[in-house]
């Protein structure tokens, strides 16, 4: 279990008003960085490096893949696109019938 500075049970809120502490410290503007888009771009990164869909959705918390795929279909592409490519490759050499 974590704490907040005061010793509190660390709430949604004092998380939000942490990260609030940390964007201001490093310039960014809080309503372009939420904790949405720190989920976002944490699947993003998982899928660009190759992490398979499964511990993705493990990592973000979900049941199965079906959440993940359908939440961050968008961060996901590049790994639907590798799949594309890959059936691309294993039938580009049978002949057509």
């Amino acid at each position: 279990m974590f704490a907040s500075k005061v010793g509190t049970e660390l709430d949604a809120h004092n998380v939000r008003r942490s990260f609030r502490a940390v964007l201001k410290k490093a310039s960014l503007n809080e309503k372009e960085w939420t904790s949405r888009e720190m989920r976002h771009s944490f699947v993003s990164l998982l899928s660009d490096s190759g992490v398979p869909l499964e511990n993705i959705s493990r990592l973000v918390g979900h049941r199965n893949t079906t959440v993940t795929e359908t939440v961050y279909r968008k961060q996901l592409r590049p790994m639907l696109l590798e799949g594309a490519e890959a059936m691309d490759r294993l039938f580009e050499n049978r002949p057509e019938q």
